[in-house]
């Protein structure tokens, strides 16, 4: 099997190097070992291979991939940012073969059609996208399948473990707001309503990582001799040749699982490659390879005592991602219904790994929505607002404001909570208009970063506005579900004394009518937002493919500007963001990225 901790003795020249192994990256590889075998492919991720690993491969103990001191999760910190209460945001990235599609939710969600065409790139339109979303997938759900794929790796699955109660009351309890319940929210048209959710998991019950479906594959069939794969080793920075032409890549042991040099630092490495080098670590680390390359902003490169190569200011721009409110309640829930006798030990993990628990195979996320406010709602969140909302989304029914999915454990801290079963409701921005950045400060893997996530930073707060909706109509619906039983104190705003808006401690009686917020009260909920939003693991657009004179680093072939035999073939590259979960969409431009890679090299891909 060609998958090292060292690199073999002799391997020191192949066809193409790609530089990360993540999600687009192990379709990448796999794509173009598959089509033809004689092209040497190495891959150099910089985390662990993660074949096998239970808490990949088990969805019900994806959270211990972002636990304190995992090794399968890169944890970025953003700058100190005011509009937070100075707090420091982490930033959680996949940092495992495999990506992100080893470490996240496995929630199956698409964007509509009118995102892809957003992105205004010729070659990237929903007509010339779609069919590579369908290509990867082997679908399984709800809806007419002619939406969907058939036949491709990734399974996406709907009848593995479920709790069908929490789902079922969910859809019921939105329906009482007049919220449509959809069949499909997944077909690239479908909007505005609530829906029961698939995930990627495929029917032996095990995630659909690109690792596990694309290339461990082909690594073990013996038919791909020339597929390697390198972990625990990260690529430091592009070689070139007097022409700008990239020729192979500087790459050194991960800190901490590697011999030091005298110097007190892992040794340097090089490979050559021959045809072409693709960069594939991420919105959070691409740029950060390409920075140390010399492609980049004059003024960062300077600061950071690296000589500029191309004069690309786009790279580590424009850094955007979903902002997320983890909003927490209590249940009367039994045990079997939600994950939190599982995260909390009082689940025998051991026992139900051995007897292979179907609990194992969930994801804990049955259903969710997409949704836009009514123009009353619109026109109560005030003049910035409105603005915005009759700009770009009124005209525009298939673009939500906000995403919602509903997870059937605590995402919080269960030291602060008495044992039971809880539900979190997560509320993440579709389109935000904050934007920050990524770069380095230094010449070396190990220098800090200079990362501000810009949550919240908008002009005219319109993103916490957003968020301050969502707030309040996902309350209404779950106050409206049987099984609720109030809200958990430190996962709500603490409303003034006497409000209208306080949290209930029990089941609520008679007819539910819809809470009277004040002024105060809408004071306190963008304060608790201002404490407590988060990330949705969602980075993008940091390595943007647009034109080089709006901010753009790579064109429509994804050759980064200024250089020849380079590509960036990641999350990095949307230009426009996505109403849905980006999992998606990273395997999309893996497909597409393998198919243009494919055509330039001679190379026929099975088709679409």
């Amino acid at each position: 099997m060609g998958l090292y901790k060292d690199l073999p003795k002799g391997l020191n020249e192949v066809d193409i190097v790609i530089a990360g192994g993540g999600t687009a990256a192990c379709i990448v590889a796999s794509r173009l070992s598959e089509a033809d075998p004689s092209l040497s492919i190495l891959v150099i991720e910089r985390g662990p291979n993660n074949q096998n690993v239970d808490k990949v491969v088990r969805p019900a103990l994806l959270l211990e991939n972002i636990a304190p001191g995992s090794n399968s999760a890169i944890f970025y910190k953003g700058n100190k940012a005011p509009q937070l209460n100075d707090r420091e945001p982490i930033v959680p990235t996949g940092g495992i073969l495999g990506g992100g599609s080893s470490i996240n939710f496995m929630i199956y969600t698409r964007p509509p059609r009118c995102d892809f065409d957003s992105w205004n790139s010729p070659g990237w339109s929903a007509d010339e996208l779609i069919p590579f979303s369908n290509k990867l997938e082997t679908y399984q759900g709800y809806g007419p399948k002619e939406a969907h794929g058939s036949s491709g790796p990734v399974g996406v699955t709907y009848d593995t473990f479920r709790s069908s109660r929490i789902e079922s009351e969910f859809l019921s309890a939105a329906g009482k707001l007049g919220i449509q319940e959809l069949q499909d929210l997944q077909d690239f048209k479908s909007s505005n309503g609530v829906a029961r959710y698939g995930r990627y998991v495929g029917t032996d019950g095990r995630r659909s990582d690109t690792a596990h479906r694309y290339l461990h594959p082909l690594l073990q069939d013996g038919k791909h001799p020339n597929l390697h794969v390198l972990v625990e080793h990260q690529v430091v920075r592009v070689l070139f040749d007097d022409k700008k032409r990239a020729v192979g890549v500087e790459f050194t042991a991960t800190a901490g699982l590697a011999p030091e040099t005298s110097a007190g630092t892992a040794a340097k490495l090089s490979v050559r490659a021959r045809k072409m080098v693709v960069v594939s670590c991420g919105a959070l680390a691409s740029p950060g390879v390409l920075e140390r390359s010399g492609i980049g902003s004059p003024e960062v490169l300077k600061k950071a005592s690296v000589p500029v190569l191309v004069d690309l200011p786009g790279v580590g721009h424009d850094y955007q991602d979903h902002h997320l409110a983890a909003i927490l309640y209590k249940t009367d829930l039994e045990p079997n219904e939600t994950n939190d006798a599982l995260m909390t030990g009082r689940a025998d993990r051991v026992a139900m790994l051995a007897g292979d628990d179907a609990m194992l195979s969930w994801n804990t996320v049955d259903v969710g929505a997409r949704l836009q406010p009514t123009e009353a709602e619109a026109e109560a969140l005030g003049p910035q607002f409105k603005a915005k909302w009759e700009k770009d989304f009124k005209e525009y029914p298939d673009r939500p404001i906000m995403l919602f999915a509903l997870a059937s454990m605590l995402l919080g801290d269960y030291s602060l909570v008495p044992e039971g079963q809880y539900l979190t409701v997560g509320a993440y921005t579709a389109y935000p208009y904050s934007r920050g950045h990524v770069h380095i400060t230094g010449p070396e893997v190990t220098d800090p970063i200079d990362f501000e996530t810009g949550f919240f930073s908008d002009a005219g707060d319109v993103d916490i506005k957003k968020q301050v909706w969502a707030y309040k109509k996902q309350r209404e619906i779950l106050r409206r579900m049987s099984l609720f039983r109030g809200e958990v104190a430190f996962g709500h705003p603490a409303f003034p004394p006497g409000s209208k808006a306080a949290l209930a401690d029990g089941p609520l009686e008679g007819e539910i009518q819809d809470i009277q917020y004040s002024a105060e009260d809408d004071e306190a909920i963008e304060q608790y937002l201002r404490n407590t939003i988060q990330t949705s693991w969602h980075a993008l657009g940091t390595v943007k493919m647009a034109p080089r004179e709006q901010m753009g680093a790579v064109d429509k072939d994804l050759n980064v500007y200024g250089t020849t035999a380079l590509k960036v073939i990641d999350l990095s590259i949307p230009p426009e963001n996505v109403a849905a979960n980006t999992n998606n969409v990273a395997l999309t431009i893996g497909e597409k990225g393998a198919d243009i890679v494919a055509r330039e090299l001679g190379i026929e891909l099975k088709a679409c």
